[in-house]
C-alpha cells in the first residue's frame, strides 16, 4: 500500500518542484511489482491522461483543507460532512473482509478532513426501513422469497451504473444498535419508509441466536457464525405514506415500528424519508 508504506502520492506533492522525481521513484516500485505479476500491457497512454489530469488539476485552487475548516468554525460556521458507504463496509468496524478499504464511520471525517471531535456537534445516521447490501458478505436477514424481490423491485433496489440487483431483508437492528453506537449517532433518520406500504405485516430483527445463545451484540466474526435472526413484527397498513405530510399524518403500525426501532437501538428517530421527492421528509415531533 502506498498510503501506509510512506510513499504514495499526494495532491499537493503537485505543486512541488520535486514532483517528477517523486512520480518516478513510485512508478519504478510499481513497475517491480506489475513484472511480478507477469503485467506486460504499455502504460504509456495512461501516463498520457494521469498527466493530463494533473495540468488540469494545476489550474484550481489547492488548499490545506484542515485549516480552512477550521478557520470556518472559529468564524462559527456550520459544516455538514457527508459519508458515501455504510457502517457495515468500515475498514476496522465493518464486517471484515467484506469491507471497504477506509473508515466510513464518523471518526473517518476527523482523520478525513483534520476536524477535532469536540466539533462535531450532531451525528445522521441514515438507515432505510429495511436492509440491503451489494456483493458477498454476511448479511443475517437477507430474504430470498417474494417479500425480498418485492422490496428489492419496489425501493428499486439496482446498482445505479450497473444495474445489478442488491440483496434485500428485514430491518436488523442489532446491526443498526451497533452502528449507532460506533458513530455516536444523535438523531436517526429513516428512508423509503414507504417501500413498505401494502405489506401484511412487517419484521425487525431484535437479536441473534448464536450458538444456542440469544444476543444483542453484533458478533466480533459474523463470516464464521451460523445467525439465526430473532424477530419482533408490527402490522402492515393500507395507508400510502407518499402521501403524508406530517408525522401525525403516519399510520399506527409506523409509529409502533418506529417506536421498536428507538427502543432497540437507542437512538431517537428525528427524520422520515417517504418518497423520492426532495420535499418528502417529515420531521418527527
Amino acid at each position: 500500500m502506498d498510503k501506509t508504506g510512506r510513499n504514495g502520492l499526494r495532491v499537493g506533492d503537485i505543486l512541488q518542484k520535486d514532483f517528477p522525481e517523486r512520480y518516478a521513484a513510485l512508478k519504478e516500485k510499481h513497475s517491480i511489482i506489475l513484472q511480478q505479476m507477469n503485467f506486460d500491457e504499455n502504460i504509456n497512454q495512461w501516463e498520457e491522461e494521469f498527466f493530463a489530469s494533473v495540468e488540469e488539476l494545476r489550474k484550481h485552487k489547492i488548499m490545506s483543507v484542515e485549516f480552512y475548516l477550521n478557520e470556518q468554525i472559529a468564524k462559527g460556521k456550520r459544516i455538514l460532512a457527508e459519508g458515501a458507504q455504510g457502517t457495515m463496509l468500515d475498514i476496522d468496524f465493518g464486517t471484515y473482509p467484506f469491507v471497504t478499504s477506509s473508515n466510513t464511520v464518523t471518526a473517518g471525517l476527523c482523520t478525513g478532513l483534520g476536524i477535532a471531535p469536540k466539533w462535531v456537534d450532531k451525528v445522521y445516521g441514515i438507515s432505510k426501513a429495511y436492509c440491503t447490501r451489494v456483493g458477498s458478505g454476511p448479511f443475517p436477514t437477507e430474504l430470498l422469497d417474494e417479500v425480498g424481490d418485492r422490496l428489492r423491485k419496489t425501493g428499486n433496489e439496482f446498482g445505479s451504473t450497473t444495474g445489478r440487483p442488491r440483496r434485500c431483508g428485514w430491518i436488523d437492528l442489532v446491526a443498526l444498535q451497533y452502528a449507532c453506537m460506533i458513530n455516536g449517532v444523535t438523531d436517526l433518520i429513516i428512508t423509503k419508509a414507504d417501500v413498505l406500504d401494502g405489506m401484511e405485516r412487517i419484521a425487525a430483527c431484535t437479536s441473534y441466536v448464536i450458538d444456542g445463545v440469544t444476543t444483542m451484540q453484533f458478533p466480533y466474526d459474523v463470516t464464521k457464525k451460523i445467525i439465526e435472526p430473532k424477530y419482533e413484527y408490527v402490522n402492515g397498513w393500507d395507508k400510502n405514506l407518499s402521501d403524508c405530510k406530517i408525522d401525525n399524518e403516519l399510520p399506527a403500525s409506523f409509529l409502533t415500528l418506529s417506536a421498536l426501532i428507538e427502543k432497540t437501538t437507542g437512538a431517537r428517530i428525528s427524520h422520515v424519508s417517504n418518497g423520492v421527492g426532495r420535499d418528502q421528509l417529515i420531521k418527527m415531533i
